[in-house]
């Protein structure tokens, strides 16, 4: 769901920017206020596992299009929305400015949609009252998959709000609507089964690590082995399973190819071109792979290499600002 320049005016990108931001600015001040350094490699290890799933784009059958996790109910349930949303952010600043994968315009918008809704929404008006009387496996699974869902509906109706907004006239307010809600319920519905799945094995793991158990059972593995189990299944998954993602296009683009014709509009003006000129200079790595290579081993040098240094950005913000550091 990664927007494109294109699809937003400088107003709306600039007021998207601004929502984005406040939500930072608080997100911050909430978690200089926690005292579990134990979050730290936790954020960066959740950072590096929500890229390399985006990496994996998988089929929504009889569609024609594909989907990815985009994670914020995930790096809620395991951080809490406040640094599930900050770590959320340095995923999506990672994949824009070194990867070209949505626009630097629509930063703001992409914050807002794939990061605030399941940070802050799935996190507090769903989990947690979920399980605000005790964890289990089937509260787990069906918050998870809730969450993921209506989330996702969320986010994905805001991307027609900002594209109305943006006098996108390629993209008909109602049409757009119709072609994208329908197609991110089926995307929000597998998320949220994969969702579950890492919950689920967290839960059995180290129940500790999920959000507000506080009366967490018996851990079967150790906090190491836990983070570790964590980083290896990243790298499997960034390194060699994006190989073999789905090559169809994803919801949004899906959605513009019904609508307009076409999953990619033109971009004109000052603001865009700048945007433009700035993810040229910055992505080593543009979609993905090696500047002028098809080799798939752009792809899984991306995956691995990208997932490190979602890791190293997410520790060192959380030493720059003091997380996790307050004392008791």
């Amino acid at each position: 769901m990664h927007m494109a320049d294109a699809l937003v005016a400088p107003a709306v990108a600039g007021a998207m920017y601004v929502c984005s931001t406040g939500a930072c600015a608080q997100s911050i001040k909430n978690v200089r206020l926690e005292n579990d350094p134990r979050k730290i490699p936790t954020m960066g290890v959740m950072g590096a596992f929500v890229f390399a799933t985006q990496m994996i784009n998988f089929t929504i059958p009889g569609t024609g299009s594909s989907g990815h996790l985009c994670g914020g109910m995930l790096l809620t349930a395991m951080l809490g929305p406040s640094a599930g949303f900050l770590t959320m952010i340095g995923v999506l600043f990672i994949q824009c400015l070194l990867f070209a994968d949505g626009g630097l315009l629509a930063l703001g918008c992409n914050v807002w949609n794939m990061a605030f809704y399941g940070c802050f929404v799935g996190g507090l008006l769903l989990w947690k009252p979920i399980m605000k009387n005790g964890f289990s496996r089937a509260k787990i699974a069906f918050a998870s998959v809730l969450a993921c869902v209506l989330t996702l509906q969320l986010g994905a109706f805001s991307v027609t709000l900002e594209t109305l907004a943006s006098g996108v006239t390629e993209l008909p307010f109602g049409v757009f609507v119709l072609a994208m809600q329908p197609i991110h319920l089926a995307i929000g519905l597998v998320e949220g089964l994969i969702t579950a799945a890492v919950l689920l094995f967290v839960y059995e793991a180290r129940p500790e690590l999920l959000w507000g158990n506080e009366t967490a059972k018996e851990s079967k593995l150790s906090f190491k082995a836990t983070i570790s189990t964590l980083v290896a299944t990243a790298v499997v998954i960034g390194g060699g399973l994006s190989l073999v993602a789905s090559s169809n296009p994803d919801g949004l683009e899906w959605s513009m190819e019904k609508v307009a014709g076409t999953s990619e509009l033109e971009a004109t003006g000052f603001f865009h071109n700048l945007s433009a000129l700035i993810q040229e200079k910055t992505a080593f790595l543009p979609d993905y792979a090696f500047r002028g290579s098809e080799s798939a081993l752009g792809t899984s040098f991306s995956g691995v290499v990208g997932g490190a240094i979602v890791i190293a950005l997410c520790i060192a913000a959380c030493y720059a600002f003091r997380f996790f550091k307050k004392k008791a």
